[in-house]
């Protein structure tokens, strides 16, 4: 303490032309209407430089709690977005069924719900690649619901655990789903053995159809993992063999497997009743 008292008494001069040079400036502002305009319009502009550098700071440290926000709101109109269009589909079938006198009550009702989530690990360079996700079955998350993301299908769902949820790639040798080209709605089925992650095969083409380059690939809704419509991709190169009776297609994927961040887990409400089906039919299917 004894060593801050000397100190300031050495500086005191220092100080004492600090204090009058503030007053002066204090008497000079509020005298003088130019000056005193002047500085309000200084300090304003520097006050809300550094106003608007804090609300930067302030929303980058935001950013998680936002892209979760966005990523639910998402998920809830996707889930209308579906809902709208199996109406859309059911007054089409309806005003058809009613002419041949069936009843609309006897299709089948797919339910989509979606769940956002985000991707904690991913690996897109292995013959079988996995994604693992940051929800799990306290979250609703169940083995063989469909992966998506807003450009198109991710993979599904291979096992759970309490908080997390490990995802069979699309980029996955095993993996097959069920397609269709949405100009003529020819079927198919999509299958990664092209070894690039920013592309798949289509295979099951005939060479009886049509097809050309910008084709667009969607899912077929088969199975119910995912619903119909969801971008996979576009055709890239069609081929004919003479060997082969069917195309040789490539399809450019919709999704960048390297940057995935965010992804929605899709529920089908009614899977059980279509996969106790198939049991009893003696179907049995790998991804689709």
């Amino acid at each position: 303490m004894r060593k801050l008292f000397i100190f300031i008494f050495r500086i005191r001069a220092f100080l004492v032309f600090l204090l009058l040079e503030g007053l002066s400036l204090y008497l000079l502002y509020r005298s003088n209407n130019y000056h005193n305009a002047a500085f309000y319009q200084s300090s304003n502009y520097y006050v809300g430089r550094v106003l608007e550098f804090q609300n930067e700071v302030e929303d980058y440290f935001n950013l998680n709690s936002v892209n979760r926000s966005l990523a639910q709101e998402n998920a809830q109109l996707r889930a209308q977005l579906t809902q709208f269009q199996r109406r859309q589909l059911d007054d089409t079938l309806g005003s058809v069924m009613d002419s041949t006198f069936i009843a609309t009550d006897s299709l089948p009702a797919m339910v989509y719900t979606y769940r956002p989530a985000r991707v904690i690990n991913n690996s897109v360079r292995r013959l079988n690649n996995h994604l693992t996700l940051n929800i799990g079955t306290q979250d609703g998350v169940q083995p063989g619901m469909g992966v998506i993301t807003s450009d198109g299908v991710v993979g599904r769902v291979k096992a759970v655990s309490r908080n997390y949820a490990t995802v069979t790639s699309l980029l996955h040798s095993q993996t097959l789903v069920s397609v269709q080209l949405k100009r003529n709605n020819t079927f198919g089925t999509i299958k990664w053995d092209t070894r690039n992650p920013s592309t798949a095969s289509l295979h099951y083409i005939t060479l009886s159809e049509k097809v050309m380059k910008g084709d667009t690939v969607v899912t077929s809704g088969f199975g119910g993992i995912y619903p119909q419509g969801i971008m996979v991709g576009r055709v890239i190169d069609v081929r004919r063999e003479l060997d082969k009776s069917f195309f040789t297609i490539t399809v450019q994927l919709a999704v960048d497997f390297e940057k995935l961040a965010y992804v929605y887990v899709v529920e089908n409400k009614n899977q059980a009743e279509l996969d106790s089906l198939k049991v009893a039919s003696g179907i049995t299917e790998e991804d689709e």
